[in-house]
Order: C-alpha cells, then sequence, then structure tokens
C-alpha cells in the first residue's frame, strides 16, 4: 500500500491537468455523477487496481465492473513487471539509442549518426548534406514516445554550424529520413507509419508475441498515440488490421477509415508480414537479459527495418486499441521469473 500512495503522489506530480479536467468533464456528462465522486473513484482505483489516475479514464473504469478492472495493466503494474523483466542494470542496450543501434545494426535498414562521430569525421559529416533534400532526422539518445524528435531537409540547416545546433537542441543522433512503404504511405502520408510488436521470452528463450498493433498518424509528424494519434490491432498470423483505430482521448470514437485520406483501416494487410515477424523473432533472443520488448518497426518497399526497441513499452497502446485488460497474458511471466 506504501507504493501504491508514492505511485498516486508521482502521478499527481506529472499530471497533465487540462487532460484531466477534460476527461472528468466528460465522465460527468456521460455518468451524471459529481466531480468529487469521480475523484474519490479514481483515487481508490490507483490504490486498489495499481493503475494511474488518467487510465482509469483511458481505461473506462467508470463503468467496468470491479472482475473487468482487475483484467487492466496499469502504469504501477507494469512499472514493477517490466523491472523484473528487463534489470535497471541490463536496459541501456535499449535506452541509449546509439547503443542500441550498434547492437542491433544489421536489422537496420538506415543509417544513424551519433553526434560524437561526425565531431570525429567531418567527411562523414560532408556526405550527410550533399543532397539538399534530403530528410535528416534529429534525436536525443534517450528520448522515447516521438518527444524532441525533429524532421528537417538539408537545404533547411546549417551545415557549417549543425554541431552547434545539435549541441544546443540536446540531439544526440541524426538518422536518414525513411520512405514507408507505398502502402502505409497511402494510409497516411504526414508520418512514417510504425508497428509495435510485444515479445516476451520464457525461461527457454522461446519467444512468444503478447500483440502487434499498427500506428497511425492523423496529420502529425509522428505516429504516437501520445501525440494524438490512433492504434490499430494487428492479427498475428495474417498482419491484417482487424479493428478500427483507437485514440488514448476517450472523447473521441473509433476510426475504420483514415479521417484524412480515406483509406480502410480495418482489412489493412502490413506488407512483408512473415519477414516482420521472422526479424522480431531474431531480434528477441539477441540480448536475451532483457526479457519483455516493444518494437518499433518501418515496412519500406525493400522490407521491415528496425526502428528501437522499448523496456518500458507501452501499457495503452497494448491494451486499448483491443478493448480488453491483458494484464492475464503477463500473469504466467510475472510468476515464472519471481
Amino acid at each position: 500500500m506504501i507504493s501504491r500512495l508514492l505511485y498516486l503522489a508521482y502521478y499527481l506530480k506529472k499530471m497533465n491537468w487540462p487532460l484531466l479536467s477534460k476527461f472528468m468533464s466528460y465522465v460527468q456528462h456521460q455518468t451524471g455523477k459529481s466531480k468529487l465522486s469521480i475523484w474519490i473513484a479514481m483515487k481508490s482505483s490507483v490504490l486498489k487496481y495499481n493503475i494511474s489516475l488518467l487510465e482509469y479514464f483511458q481505461f473506462h473504469f467508470y463503468k467496468l465492473t470491479h472482475t473487468e478492472r482487475l483484467e487492466w495493466a496499469g502504469t504501477g503494474y507494469m512499472y514493477e513487471f517490466q523491472k523484473i523483466m528487463n534489470p535497471v542494470k541490463e536496459r541501456f542496450i535499449l535506452d541509449d539509442k546509439r547503443i542500441f543501434f550498434k547492437e542491433y545494426r544489421k536489422f537496420f535498414l538506415h543509417q544513424s549518426l551519433s553526434r560524437k562521430q561526425l565531431e570525429e569525421d567531418m567527411q562523414m559529416l560532408q556526405d550527410l548534406l550533399k543532397d539538399p533534400e534530403r530528410k535528416l532526422v534529429f534525436k536525443s539518445a534517450d528520448g522515447n514516445c516521438g518527444i524532441g524528435v525533429e524532421i528537417y531537409k538539408v537545404k533547411d540547416l546549417d551545415g557549417k554550424f549543425l554541431i552547434s545546433f545539435m549541441e544546443e537542441n540536446k540531439f544526440d543522433l541524426i538518422e536518414e529520413f525513411v520512405h514507408q512503404h507505398p502502402d502505409l504511405n497511402s494510409l497516411s502520408p504526414s508520418a512514417v507509419n510504425t508497428i509495435r510488436i510485444f515479445t516476451q521470452l520464457d525461461k527457454e528463450n522461446k519467444v512468444h508475441f503478447l500483440g502487434c498493433r499498427l500506428r497511425i498518424s492523423i496529420n502529425s509528424p509522428v505516429d504516437n498515440m501520445a501525440a494524438g494519434n490512433i492504434a490499430a490491432p494487428i492479427d498475428e498470423q495474417t498482419g491484417i488490421v482487424n479493428g478500427p483505430g483507437v485514440y488514448s482521448d476517450i472523447t473521441k470514437i473509433d476510426e475504420a477509415k483514415h479521417p484524412v485520406t480515406g483509406v480502410q483501416i480495418v482489412g489493412f494487410q502490413i506488407p512483408f508480414w512473415q519477414e516482420t515477424v521472422d526479424m522480431i523473432k531474431s531480434a528477441a533472443i539477441l540480448h536475451p537479459q532483457n526479457k519483455s520488448i516493444g518494437w518499433d518497426i518501418v515496412i519500406t518497399d525493400k522490407g521491415p527495418g528496425l526502428i528501437e526497441g522499448n523496456h518500458d513499452w507501452c501499457k495503452l497502446l497494448w491494451q486499448l486499441p483491443v478493448k480488453k485488460g491483458l494484464k492475464h497474458l503477463l500473469e504466467p511471466y510475472k510468476k515464472m521469473y519471481a
């Protein structure tokens, strides 16, 4: 109970208050309950079900039974689970994108260069800036959820001061912009729409898939749900999207078709699906000390390529697209490694 009280204090400290107010008003209108009663239910759920305050809304706890609520894996639960599966001392391989690129290089289709590499090899920097129409992606080595990612064309950059620009903006990496498969570009051209596959290793290092999702941008340069985009479930066997795109914003309705392009989401076939599955099965056993990983994959006209691996993979992206709690998938592994 002490740990959950500490979690509650953390959630309050990190709270997105405008979003909470928006959700609160929406649920008040939907249920007719007072804000005080909703506040009490939220805080009680944090302590009872090990979720965050916002997850009370995102998991639709305000209309679920006690038994249904028990099925959902919230922030507190996931923090404890992932700490067991991906030990803190081993996470550096996934945390630092420079190390990740080095260790998983054979699964990449694009180049990733550190600021240090560019400082030490000016020819490499000059080669990077040769094509004025080339797009470059700037990232922090420890960034996640698309936060702090910026994309520029070479012609819009001052090559003489590129290193200084990276230092001032705390960018550690430059990556080549990856051009997604034409089918995915037709679905949504505003960003590269990535696949997220969640894997789990058992004690024999056999790879188990916990779920597959397609992240879809909505007039956004990134595809993360946290940036207002949608995600849809993918059938593991076929690579066909078998459900609508959902938002993490509870006030928005699901999307069976892309709201901008009109392309059908339900029934969309992910290109190179078997190649994608095979690649992730190989990647998942490369460093088995990290047992539970959320992999981000780009699909190009040449096949799949790895973007990154996440030890703290998102419980919203995992559960919201299938509209049910999936804690039962994790419990056997939690007991296995207890």
